[in-house]
C-alpha cells in the first residue's frame, strides 16, 4: 500500500486515518480510485488548512483539504478523528480505519450505488472473518 504522504511536505502530529477506497483496497475488497481519503486530528487539520488555504472544500460542514491526490477531512458526517480511529490498524505512517467503522461510513452514504456495493463487500468480509 503506497500512500505518498511526503507529497504534502508536512509532518503529522497524529497519524492520519485512512478511509475510503484505499482502505477498501487495503482489505483486498476492491481497487482504489484515484484519490486518497484521510481523516486527521483537529490540530493537524488546522495547520494543513493554513498551509493549503486555496484547496479547501466545505461539504455540509465537513472541511476537506484537497491537494495532490488527497482529500483530507476534519470529520465525516460530523464524526471526527477521535471517533473514527477506534479499532484502527496501526501502520508505520498512518492508521487504517477498522472494517466496522469503514462499514459505518459507507452505510452513511449508501444512497449512492458505489457505496451500496462497498457495503455489500464489507458485510461479506466481516461475516467471512467472523465465521472463519
Amino acid at each position: 500500500m503506497n500512500v505518498p504522504l511526503e507529497k504534502l511536505a508536512y509532518e503529522f502530529q497524529d497519524k492520519p486515518l485512512l478511509i475510503g477506497g484505499v482502505a477498501m483496497e487495503y482489505y483486498d475488497l476492491r481497487k482504489a480510485g484515484a484519490d486518497i481519503d484521510l481523516v486527521i486530528s483537529q490540530r493537524d487539520h488546522e495547520t494543513l488548512a493554513h498551509k493549503y488555504p486555496d484547496h479547501i472544500k466545505n461539504l455540509y460542514g465537513d472541511i476537506g483539504i484537497c491537494e495532490f491526490d488527497f482529500e483530507i477531512w476534519n470529520q465525516i458526517c460530523r464524526f471526527d478523528y477521535e471517533e473514527l480511529k477506534e479499532g484502527a490498524i496501526e501502520e508505520p505512517d498512518l492508521l487504517v480505519i477498522s472494517l466496522e467503522r469503514l462499514l459505518f461510513l459507507k452505510t452513511l452514504a449508501i444512497k449512492k450505488e458505489k457505496y451500496y456495493k462497498d457495503v455489500s463487500l464489507l458485510v461479506d468480509e466481516i461475516l467471512k472473518r467472523k465465521y472463519a
